[in-house]
């Protein structure tokens, strides 16, 4: 109650010039010709003569410039779940950063956190236990009665151009709820729901980005029916790639059942990442290059570090990308957000090849 009080509303930090020229591809030099001509928004200046940039303003600066990478007509929304088996492969953590990477390269996102445990919501500004109530995460929108708008149950958030479905201990009921419609079978199947609840929005995003729970139930499958794209996220360590082959047999089997069903089992992609990798590790260089002669160039070439910038910016509810250089050694934060652009820049390739365009 005392570290965060109900009431307390989660802002995001103003960028430098520098972080914003970096992220809208321009010199700083550019960036400021462009203030002093007056063009674009009106920016916070510090007393030192500093300019600070909210995200709004560099989304404003990006349209400004004509280099908004939002989708054209003909592209279809891109859909990526982010699923394993396991606990602690690092699901949440890849989502957060994979939703506010591309809200911070001016896609227009819609994270949506299907885990009961709801991290992803807490993570995005959110307490589950006071800020989310009845009906107000994804179950209420797909429900087998009286389903709720998708449109009621998502929230703005404090990142300017991401967007919340929040997660809540509800989304259980969806998996009490499935078996009983089974044996009525009337309307929408199960793994359908979700499908058609996200295209009466699919004109409002660019990238929709989901958080699975760490179970194939029936949310797992709808969410898998929907996606367009796949991120299988696996810690380099035995236990967690034989759990990885476990996940991997069970949700070929099960989804061979939703296709012969008829639902949607397509994807543009579908990629494995190494999270929580430390690469002076001896066994876990061995697992990872396993992994990469099994499946060699389904895994993203690039590795999700295992680094205490990430833990640190957790004990606040923070990412990497929220907190400043300055708030933790400045080597590790380097080092933690190289990795990190790394492995989103891929993944924003996949989605661009998608689309068709170059990459």
């Amino acid at each position: 109650m005392r570290f965060f009080p109900p009431g307390a509303e989660k802002v995001l930090r103003k960028f430098t010039s520098g972080e914003a020229a970096k992220l809208l591809g321009v010199s700083d030099g550019y960036l400021r010709q462009i203030a002093l001509a007056g063009e674009g928004p009106t920016t916070e200046v510090t007393p030192t003569g500093r300019r600070l940039y909210a995200l709004s303003d560099i989304h404003a600066l990006r349209d400004h410039l004509g280099r908004s990478p939002r989708r054209k007509p003909g592209e279809h929304l891109q859909v990526v779940a982010v699923a394993n088996f396991k606990g602690g492969s690092g699901k949440t953590t890849t989502t957060a950063h994979l939703a506010q990477y591309l809200a911070l390269q001016g896609y227009r996102v819609l994270a949506i956190d299907l885990d009961p445990q709801a991290s992803l919501t807490s993570l995005l500004g959110l307490q589950p236990e006071f800020d989310v109530g009845p009906g107000e995460s994804l179950y209420g929108a797909i429900r087998y009665e009286e389903p709720l708008p998708l449109r009621d149950v998502i929230r703005k958030t404090y990142f300017a151009g991401l967007d919340l479905i929040p997660g809540q201990l509800e989304l259980m009921e969806f998996e009490h709820d499935t078996p009983r419609a089974l044996l009525r079978q009337p309307g929408i199947p199960f793994y359908a729901r979700f499908a058609q609840a996200l295209s009466t929005v699919e004109a409002d995003y660019d990238v929709v980005v989901a958080d699975c729970p760490p179970q194939l139930g029936f949310l797992t499958l709808s969410a898998l029916s929907a996606a367009s794209g796949l991120i299988v996220t696996v810690h380099p360590a035995m236990l967690d790639v034989a759990s990885m082959s476990q996940f991997l047999q069970m949700m070929s089997d099960l989804m061979a059942v939703v296709r012969n069903a008829g639902g949607r089992a397509r994807f543009d992609f579908l990629r494995y990442l190494i999270t929580r990798f430390e690469p002076h590790d001896g066994p876990q260089a061995q697992m990872a290059g396993f992994l990469r002669t099994i499946f060699q160039d389904r895994v993203l070439a690039a590795t999700m570090l295992k680094t205490t910038v990430v833990s640190d910016a957790g004990l606040t509810k923070q990412t990497a990308y929220e907190i400043a250089r300055t708030d933790v050694h400045r080597q590790s934060y380097d080092r933690a957000l190289e990795s990190l652009d790394a492995v989103n820049y891929e993944v924003v390739d996949l989605i661009r090849s998608a689309w068709g365009r170059p990459s």
